[in-house]
């Protein structure tokens, strides 16, 4: 890939630890700063959920044929679904001139990591297991067995965001606005034009 503008922001968390929140804030907040990268999934569309918006929708054959083809930047699956980010996808945003926010799992890092896409790597946790339950619950998306599941890929992907040099910074979001401005400083502080040299003052 060719590097084309500022880094790209990827943000990485277990589900539920609040990763989704700080991004949508973060996009309605600056939305001539930040565009979102949309994965490629193989699952079918939920209810409301529009092609190329929420994710491009394809089939099987399809996506393993792309990828084949090192069409993809990172891929990973789960439930049975192939999920993944094109590098087309963050091309396109790039070609807005917008910084390109990734949202992925733990096995996307690792492999955004052997790219040269150079991104900044932000991981979201929970302030505790217990806490991140609790939040996952409230929701009411799920029996036990999936809980379990969730809860216990959860304790590891904490385990893999809070190794040294895994991620640039780790923000607990033990509460929202706070977590916010942490992100929000980071990107201030790390974010720099490539044309210019300079910082990207998002203040």
């Amino acid at each position: 890939m060719v590097q084309k503008g500022p880094r790209p922001l990827v943000l990485c968390g277990p589900s539920g630890s609040g990763k989704s929140t700080l991004l949508k804030r973060l996009l309605k907040e600056f939305p001539d700063k930040f565009g979102f990268s949309v994965s490629h999934t193989t699952r079918g569309p939920r209810p409301g959920e529009k092609d190329g918006v929420h994710y491009h929708f394809t089939t099987k054959d399809d996506m393993v044929a792309a990828i084949e083809k090192g069409e993809f930047i990172e891929t990973a699956t789960f439930s049975g679904n192939m999920y993944g980010t094109s590098k087309r996808a963050v091309e396109d945003v790039r070609c807005t001139g917008k910084i390109c926010i990734l949202d992925i799992e733990i096995e996307g890092v690792k492999q955004i990591k052997r790219t040269d896409l150079d991104p900044l790597l932000v991981f979201v946790m929970p302030p505790s297991i217990g806490e991140l339950e609790r939040r996952l619950r409230g929701r009411n998306t799920e029996d036990e067995d999936a809980l379990k599941k969730r809860l216990d890929t959860a304790s590891r992907e904490i385990l893999y965001g809070q190794e040294p040099d895994n991620f640039h910074i780790v923000i607990v979001n033990d509460k929202l606005s706070k977590a916010y401005s942490e992100l929000r400083d980071f990107i201030s502080q790390n974010m720099v034009e490539k044309k210019s040299g300079l910082l990207m003052d998002i203040n």
